[in-house]
């Protein structure tokens, strides 16, 4: 602060403390919120004194007034940082929701062991950049059987970005992302994320399980999506181009495509407004892959129905992979998959509880060299269970599950139950 001003200060100070001794005797003090008040009206008028001092020639729009803080919220308006040293109105403004889930198991599989587990821990972030530009990551930690093995020993969790992007969204006819997703192939992949409590049951169905093979259920590369109101149809539509399934196929190319060929999809459905809940789409995905000293080509094609309410919840899935061997001429093969699930909130208990079942199939036909030499295994069964809402972030799950692998394996019984919860 210039010497002049101070000095300005300092006698304002001195004429505003005399009037008040004076008149001591005679009134009450002036209260603290008051004088502060009246010194930050003084120190605008001085500082434009000072200004019309130092610059006499400035024009008159440099030394307008600034608008003064409220009288009845002084003390506020002296803990708001100066106007220009605010930081902008859009910026970064992380968010971060967990999940997780514990579970206890049990089967007459021989050789298996009953007894309980920890699921996986999760971290949703969300950062909105601009009004416009958003970032999402999603950070699992999942525990491994052979921690503490080995030289060095196995450490106790595995730590993976399931999901990372950033997404421009210019309206809502057009969004574009680039980053790491769950593949828009079918309903479950994109509706349910990791976190157990976000879905009904304890489990996935076993054609869209994380770690599985029979869709690639991650994707690196570029998307762009967007919905338009199509006479009430709410069309949607997502396309995407990037890296297909890696060497391992139950994985994507995080670190670079092993191939020249970008695989690339589209997926489209409607949620009509004549019937709310309701919705119907299909998709188609193209790839080549390399695995195994091998090459084949890929195409998916996929169809769901989805009605989501509570009462009921029902949504059914299809998908027939091709697959075609690049390197050795053979006949195509197509292995199909689907599941139903339906589910119902009861009126009771505060409608708290949500019985559920599924039905799903998978078949891997011995001509499909690509799913046959990876273990994709064939499944049949059905797991019927129940889910208690025991607050609106915790739920409790029990599931009983009667499956089969093959035509002439034996069905393994199953029983699981599952706590999960966000926070």
């Amino acid at each position: 602060m210039k010497p002049l001003f101070v000095v300005l200060i300092v006698a304002s100070i001195i004429q505003l403390g005399q009037p008040a001794a004076a008149s001591a005797q005679q009134q009450a003090p002036v209260s603290q919120a008051e004088l502060i008040q009246v010194l930050l009206n003084r120190i605008d008028q001085l500082e434009r004194r000072v200004a019309d001092l130092e610059a006499p020639h400035t024009s008159a729009a440099s030394t307008a007034p600034r608008s003064t803080p409220p009288a009845a919220a002084p003390m506020a308006a002296m803990e708001m940082p100066h106007p220009d040293t605010q930081p902008p109105a859009e910026g970064p403004n992380l968010k971060i929701a967990g999940f997780s889930d514990f579970n206890f198991s049990a089967s007459d599989l021989p050789g298996s062991k009953s007894g309980f587990s920890e699921g996986q821990f999760i971290l949703h972030m969300n950062s909105r950049l601009s009004s416009k530009v958003s970032f999402m990551g999603e950070i699992s930690l999942t525990a491994r059987p052979d921690a503490g093995t080995g030289t060095p020993p196995a450490p106790g969790f595995n730590a993976e970005v399931e999901r990372t992007l950033i997404r421009y969204e210019h309206n809502d006819y057009f969004k574009a992302s680039f980053g790491r997703f769950h593949t828009p192939i079918n309903y479950w992949n994109t509706a349910y994320h990791h976190g157990q409590w976000l879905q009904t049951t304890v489990g996935r169905p076993e054609m869209t399980q994380f770690g599985g093979k029979f869709i690639p259920v991650h994707f690196v590369g570029a998307l762009v999506e967007g919905a338009a109101g199509a006479g009430g149809l709410n069309l949607n539509y997502n396309f995407g181009v990037g890296n297909g399934r890696g060497s391992v196929i139950s994985r994507g190319g995080d670190a670079g495509d092993n191939n020249n060929n970008r695989a690339w999809l589209v997926n489209m459905f409607v949620k009509p407004d004549r019937f709310y809940g309701l919705q119907l789409g299909g998709s188609t995905y193209r790839d080549k892959i390399n695995t195994g000293g091998n090459a084949y080509g890929e195409w998916i094609t996929s169809a769901h129905v989805v009605w989501s309410r509570e009462t009921p919840e029902v949504i059914a899935e299809f998908a027939n992979v091709n697959h075609e061997n690049l390197i050795t001429p053979s006949p195509r093969s197509n292995s199909q998959a689907y599941y139903v699930q339906v589910a119902y909130r009861l009126p009771h208990f505060e409608k708290r509880v949500k019985p559920y079942y599924r039905y799903e199939y998978i078949h891997i036909p011995q001509s499909d060299t690509l799913f046959q030499s990876q273990g994709v295994p064939s499944l049949a069964g059905s797991v019927v269970g129940g889910r208690f809402d025991a607050s609106t972030y915790a739920a409790f799950k029990i599931e009983y599950r009667n499956q089969r692998r093959a035509p002439n394996v034996p069905r393994v019984n199953s029983v699981f139950v599952q706590t999960s919860f966000t926070f």
